[in-house]
């Protein structure tokens, strides 16, 4: 798409917009900050980080398992520890912890632990009785009632009415099946991402805001599918990690391919880098010049260099 920069310095015929998340931004959220501390906790088998407070009377410690509402049902959960600036939690977002698991609540999360192997194996077969398109992810049990949930993957909308029937009638319990997109897919398996560190949807963040090809185009990295998306097939989520200190930048800066009248030549601005404050510009004369930013101010619409 030839029209991915405002200026014509950089061509791109790649067609990059299926790498991005379709997802509203909920910018207003982003700075509100939770006016009360609220304990972190982790759901084991999706990796789904959720805030929560304690009843009255009630202690729990760092690394407690702890029985909690999901918006599956009541099931186990890992505290990480105590948050106590929480930012971007909205109060919808956190949930109220029901009890300090019991020696008998981890004893049955360690037996549906093998019983959900044994239901991976008797999904793909039904899905395979049934010729269905799906992916199996991840089975889970519940630990605080009587619920199992199946993750899979498709690029189709699946009927899967009798599949559901076929497992009722084994489990003897009530069954789920939720269709997930290829992020949630990546968190839930984990893996190492290019940089060589596990995936950052895995291990630090599963709310990370969506990625867009503006961010990297801000960060002037290239424009290489190859180069910028995950082993998912989007944008990579370290995208974001450093974009509003670039987007911020870049508004002391010019653009790239503006250009302006500098020692008796008209100059075009080739490259900008925010991070060095340095601006590369190339003259009519065939001169190249790097010139600090600091040394550019913008009078009305146009820039100058003083």
């Amino acid at each position: 798409m030839s029209d991915i920069f405002e200026n014509d310095i950089y061509k791109e015929t790649e067609d990059l917009s299926s790498l991005e998340d379709n997802i509203a931004q909920d910018t207003n959220n982003e700075e509100y900050v939770f006016p009360k501390e609220l304990y972190k906790l982790r759901l084991a088998y999706s990796f789904e980080g959720i805030y929560a407070t304690v009843p009255q009377g009630m202690t729990i410690k760092e690394g407690d398992d702890v029985i909690i509402p999901t918006r599956y049902g009541l099931d186990l959960a890992k505290n990480l520890g105590l948050s106590k600036s929480p930012v971007g939690i909205k109060p919808s977002d956190v949930v109220e912890i029901s009890r300090v698991a019991t020696k008998e609540d981890l004893e049955k999360a360690a037996h549906l632990v093998e019983t959900e192997k044994d239901a991976f194996a008797k999904f793909k077969e039904k899905v395979a009785f049934h010729k269905l398109d799906m992916k199996l992810i991840t089975v889970h049990f519940l630990v605080g009632e009587q619920k199992a949930l199946f993750f899979f993957s498709s690029e189709n909308r699946v009927d899967f009415r009798d599949l559901v029937k076929d497992l009722v009638s084994i489990f003897k319990m009530r069954i789920e099946l939720r269709q997930i997109g290829v992020r949630d897919e990546s968190r839930i398996t984990g893996g190492l991402g290019v940089c060589g560190r596990p995936y950052c949807c895995n291990c630090i963040s599963d709310k990370l805001r969506p990625v867009s090809i503006r961010m990297a185009k801000d960060q002037n990295l290239s424009l290489n599918s190859m180069k910028i998306s995950g082993q998912c097939g989007r944008l990579l989520c370290c995208l974001s990690y450093e974009y509003d200190w670039y987007s911020e930048a870049r508004k002391r800066l010019p653009n790239e391919g503006i250009r302006l009248y500098y020692d008796d030549t008209n100059f075009r601005v080739t490259e900008v880098n925010p991070i060095t404050s340095m601006v590369k510009m190339s003259g009519e004369d065939g001169r190249i010049l790097e010139v600090n930013a600091r040394r550019f101010s913008r009078d009305g619409n146009r820039w100058k260099i003083n």
